[in-house]
């Protein structure tokens, strides 16, 4: 694993619904190109930021660590989900992962583009300043491109060469 990255899944976060409260989950089944089963996306029930030039993403994920500066310089809790990503990663380079295949679990993703935070997040956290906490670090948007259950604690490997198939390496370090 000399070129690759791994960090892990710290927590998993569906909302069945529009609006709905984010659910904490130990394990999730990812869809290839339809979302986690049980999230608000994977039911075709997700807001999109109009505003975001990329293809409306199937699971987004967020830093741990970007939580912890939102917290520390804002004073913002964002760690119940309110942040509302699906998949809380720790020791994952996020920006790293646009343009790129991955795997988290059992599935690959293909990661989209930065996931900006919204006025709608911020309103239904009820905290003020959670969009400018999380501005420029609000996540990575990613497509699933392999199904596959995915857990807390489980590994987010990438590596920047890739394998022989153009799938991420590093399948034995789960």
């Amino acid at each position: 694993m000399t070129d690759s990255q791994a960090g892990a899944v710290e927590r998993i976060h569906v909302a069945s619904g529009t609006g709905g409260d984010p659910e904490p989950r130990a394990a999730v089944e990812a869809v290839a190109d339809r979302g986690l089963r049980g999230d608000r996306y994977f039911d075709g029930d997700g807001i999109y930021n109009e505003q975001a030039d990329l293809e409306p993403s199937d699971v987004t994920l967020i830093a741990g660590e970007a939580l912890a500066v939102a917290a520390e310089e804002f004073g913002v809790d964002l760690t119940a989900g309110a942040h509302r990503r699906n998949l809380t990663t720790r020791g994952v380079a996020l920006d790293d992962l646009v343009g790129e295949r991955f795997r988290v679990g059992e599935a690959v993703f293909e990661g989209l583009g930065h996931c900006e935070p919204c006025g709608y997040m911020a309103d239904l956290a009820e905290e003020a300043d959670a969009a400018a906490a999380l501005d420029g670090r609000g996540g990575l948007d990613a497509r699933i491109v392999e199904s596959g259950t995915i857990a807390v604690g489980d590994d987010v490997v990438w590596s920047p060469a890739g394998d022989a198939d153009g799938e991420p390496a590093g399948d034995a370090d789960r």
